[in-house]
């Protein structure tokens, strides 16, 4: 494999932990160099925050040399090649090169090879697939990977179908990169390929959808790649319901409006077009318990505007900021209200603790029961709507006055 051209070295490339793992390899009459993403962003000129390395070592003498050379090694996963070897109490996944001998669309039979261009052409873009010796020189083995990274192209290697036979994943991959790092449009090609094997995503498991999903809703270009998914018709093979991206667009322009970080949950609850898909959408995707209640409340919560900051924390205190919050924006996205008045009590203020209990209750000679929930009830409310002003012995007052009146 020719080099391509030689960059100069920068700090993640002298890495203890990099140079501990090369010399490693080097040491047993093999090559380490860094591939993937801490290539193509040291292209880019973007931060490098992890890295690679691919090696022509077969697994089980990454294994060995490396633990000769003193580092402690895991094999991840062997079966594909990789072994997670830290040194310097950073973890380096080491990757031997490979090749596809069969693959189902989700998962691949590998076999081992010191071919470094028979490894590039089972990676997914031209972008993803360069190699970098700590020394600054820098392989493409497809040809095309360098000139597509600094055009900001996002291209699948070789056929795009074959690519997504290979991986359906990669589907939701070509989008994502191209939120990302990608400029102008997406590929013809791979979007057509893309197209047209959509109904295949049914395949995937739920876990890998809202992985890649997650990481594309809050990409820069996030709005424009979620419009192309729906007029593809990708956008619809996410989950069994509708997709509402006008609404995800019209959202992700209000945070960006109102200097909100990008928010992958509240994207998500914009692009579930139907108010009690919250369910089905988080079992499709195998949300965790906390996502599925907050998407769930984002959908469920009242998002008409309360009109004063009194009944906005009363609104607070009833459902939670973060649901207020997420269900006026959601509300906003397709009425254009303004928000920012109920965002900044949404999102900083603190609801206080109700200052009484049950014991306060039994302490009247109330015997325990519903009758005792429904006094606490009907005190905690009206200390809410007098804006939670009242104090332990102001609601202890209320309370006793309720109880007296046979409440």
């Amino acid at each position: 494999m020719r080099p391509a051209e030689t960059i100069a070295v920068t700090d993640w490339m002298r890495h203890p932990a990099a140079k501990a793992v090369l010399a490693a390899l080097a040491g047993g009459g093999y090559r380490g160099r860094f591939v993937g993403g801490a290539v193509r962003n040291q292209v880019l000129g973007l931060p490098v925050t992890d890295f690679d390395i691919a090696t022509d070592a077969a697994p089980e003498r990454t294994l060995a040399l490396c633990r000769a050379a003193g580092l402690k090694c895991i094999p991840t996963g062997i079966e594909h090649g990789t072994v997670t070897v830290v040194a310097q109490s950073v973890p380096v996944e080491v990757t031997t090169l490979r090749r596809d001998v069969e693959t189902d669309g989700r998962r691949a039979v590998v076999a081992f090879t010191d071919d470094w261009a028979e490894d590039a052409a089972r990676r997914d873009f031209t972008l993803n697939a360069l190699y970098l010796d700590a020394d600054g020189t820098l392989y493409d083995p497809t040809g095309s990977g360098i000139a597509d990274a600094r055009a900001r192209r996002v291209r699948f290697v070789g056929d795009p179908a074959t690519r997504i036979r290979e991986d359906v994943l990669r589907i939701l991959r070509l989008f994502r990169f191209h939120a990302a790092y990608g400029r102008g449009r997406l590929d013809p090609p791979g979007l057509a390929a893309c197209a047209g094997q959509a109904p295949s995503m049914a395949r995937l498991s739920g876990e890998r959808i809202w992985k890649e999903l997650s990481r594309l809703l809050v990409a820069p270009g996030a709005g424009e790649v979620l419009v192309a998914m729906a007029e593809a018709g990708i956008a619809r093979h996410l989950w069994d319901g509708p997709v509402d991206a006008g609404r995800a667009v019209a959202l992700i322009a209000l945070e960006r409006g109102h200097g909100l970080a990008p928010d992958p949950l509240r994207r998500l609850a914009a692009l579930v077009a139907e108010p009690d898909g919250a369910e089905a959408v988080a079992e499709r995707l195998r949300l965790s318990n906390a996502e599925a209640k907050r998407l769930s409340k984002a959908l469920a919560t009242p998002g008409e505007a309360a009109g004063d900051n009194a009944l906005r924390r009363a609104a607070v205190y009833r459902f939670g900021g973060t649901a207020v919050a997420d269900a006026r924006l959601l509300r906003a996205a397709r009425t254009a209200e303004d928000v920012a008045a109920d965002l900044a009590v949404a999102l900083a203020w603190t609801p206080p603790d109700f200052p009484i209990g049950g014991g306060d209750v039994t302490a009247l000679g109330i015997a325990p029961g519903p009758r005792v929930g429904e006094l606490l009830r009907r005190v905690e409310e009206w200390w809410i709507m007098g804006d939670f002003a009242a104090g332990a012995a102001a609601c202890r007052a209320e309370l006793q006055r309720i109880a007296s009146e046979g409440g």
